[in-house]
């Protein structure tokens, strides 16, 4: 069972390959989540943000899961992105997340109704009392309309099977008052790639990335320099890959640069579904002058 110190260093949040066809395609699968394991990641998040997680159905998500619990085959953890409107919809993808062999699961707020704070305590507390693996709780306001206020945290992280929190909240700030008010109870980890360095600055314990779908070695490696306390390179690095984490964050929205990316590095994982839409030739061109950047012999 996962414990609040599983939960650290570089997590990948990885996209969802599709083929031509728009089909989930379970080989590239496979290969992304070789690319990013052995590339020395700290666990993998499947069915997120990143993964399009809006755009799958049901049976797509358990699938997807599965097949990367398969590929891993115990060596990090996976946890599951199982969000969704209702309680009892959330406590069903949980289950399936579950019987997939998921390490726990990462459940942002409900969105589309905003939603008073007592409503999403009883959320939580519902969904951990209803599966037997951990929650971990995913704050991202901009996109649920429902912000998980770090005193709510606090209340959520004294309940029984609630182990950690990405805070992906802007707000630089409100990241540092919940790992003032929980950050000795469950793992704080920051969602925003932007922000790595100065998370882990102020006691953050990792990141849920979408950086580390796309350049997992560099974003593995700026963890290693923070946690043997050589901050200049860890600094110099961050400063560095932030040429490319710019373009995966909220705009022109994190799915397609972050597909776009890993396609021009020969990984190939198709594209969104939509109506998301597919990037500008501008911004495509951004994308290949980052990476060029970065070392990567893109032509």
């Amino acid at each position: 069972m996962m414990r609040p110190e599983d939960i650290r260093g570089v997590i990948a949040a990885i996209p969802t390959p599709f083929d031509e066809a728009d089909k989930v395609d379970i080989g590239g699968l496979k290969r992304l989540t070789r690319y990013v394991l052995e590339s020395g990641v700290h666990g993998i998040m499947t069915t997120g943000g990143t993964g399009e997680f809006p755009s799958l159905v049901r049976e797509e998500k358990r699938e997807v899961t599965r097949t990367v619990v398969d590929e891993v085959g115990g060596k990090v953890p996976v946890i599951a992105g199982t969000a969704a409107c209702s309680t009892i919809e959330t406590i069903a993808l949980s289950k399936d997340a579950e019987e997939a062999g998921a390490d726990a699961v990462i459940v942002t707020a409900p969105y589309y109704f905003p939603l008073p704070e007592m409503a999403l305590l009883g959320h939580y507390r519902e969904l951990a009392s209803a599966i037997g693996i951990p929650v971990v709780l995913y704050n991202n306001p901009l996109y649920t309309g429902n912000n998980l206020s770090p005193g709510l945290v606090g209340k959520l992280a004294d309940t029984d099977g609630v182990i950690g929190i990405k805070q992906s909240n802007s707000d630089l700030g409100q990241f540092v008052e919940t790992v003032r008010v929980v950050g000795e109870r469950i793992s704080v980890c920051t969602g925003i790639d932007s922000q790595f360095y100065a998370s882990l600055c102020v006691g953050g314990k990792g990141i849920f990335s979408t950086a580390a779908a796309v350049i997992p070695r560099e974003m593995v490696q700026v963890y290693a320099h923070f946690m043997n306390q050589e901050h200049d390179k860890a600094r110099s690095l961050h400063m560095i890959l932030q040429s490319l984490n710019r373009y995966l964050e909220y705009d022109p929205g994190y799915v397609s640069p972050c597909k776009e990316a890993l396609n021009l590095l020969g990984i190939h994982v198709g594209r969104v579904r939509k109506p998301l839409p597919d990037l500008s030739e501008p911004e495509r061109e951004a994308i290949k002058q980052a990476l060029r950047g970065l070392g990567y012999g893109i032509s």
